[in-house]
């Protein structure tokens, strides 16, 4: 039997020695650690799959909490079966000791298990969502308040404003009006009704 832990922060400025730590405190080696730093959305993500193929029947795997393994509900459970079902190894997680698979291997105890996993799954999902909702809403009310993402738009060439009222007066067309002022012919149009709103405005 070999002990294995596994550590998942969501951005590489996250810090995981509080995993670290915890998995060090219960006897995990350090070389039997894998960490991934990226979301938890899925699981394709490259240390958790080297993990996954190392792994043996009666190996250990301790993680932290059940976010740290994931945060789609569904998927979570999916993986959960192949590693305790398929692979036939335990898993412990360390802030909620009823998922200890290596008690309660009775009916009773597997059932209990089980329902506390799809709870704490259903929860790490919803929070993932809420965070999302709450990011789009934060997006929305700032784009309200006028505040612009993503790169500023180039500024206008000089000779703009010359070739636009040759193009509204139907002197030129507009893909001429575009090679005149060094832009592609979508880009002269998106341009052009931006102007034509602050002209009017």
């Amino acid at each position: 039997m070999k002990v294995y832990g596994y550590i998942r922060v969501s951005t590489r400025e996250q810090n995981e020695d509080r995993q670290l730590i915890a998995l060090k405190e219960v006897g995990v080696l350090e070389k039997n650690i894998f960490t991934d730093k990226q979301s938890g959305k899925d699981f394709n993500r490259p240390q958790y799959k080297k993990l996954v193929r190392k792994l043996k029947k009666d190996d250990l795997l301790y993680i932290k909490s059940i976010d740290r393994l994931g945060r789609n509900y569904e998927e979570i459970l999916q993986q959960w079966r192949v590693l305790t079902k398929e692979k036939g190894i335990d898993i412990v997680v360390l802030d909620m000791p009823l998922l200890d698979t290596r008690r309660g291997k009775d009916l009773m105890g597997t059932f209990l298990s089980d329902i506390v996993l799809q709870v704490l799954s259903f929860v790490a999902e919803n929070e993932r969502t809420t965070i999302k909702q709450r990011q789009a809403e934060g997006i929305a009310a700032a784009k309200a308040k006028g505040i612009r993402f993503g790169r500023p738009p180039k500024p206008l060439p000089q000779n703009f404003h010359k070739f636009y009222q040759k193009w509204k007066e139907g002197e030129i067309t507009g893909t001429a009006a575009a090679e005149f002022c060094g832009m592609a012919l979508s880009t002269f149009r998106y341009r052009a009704e931006i102007y034509e709103k602050a002209k009017l405005s």
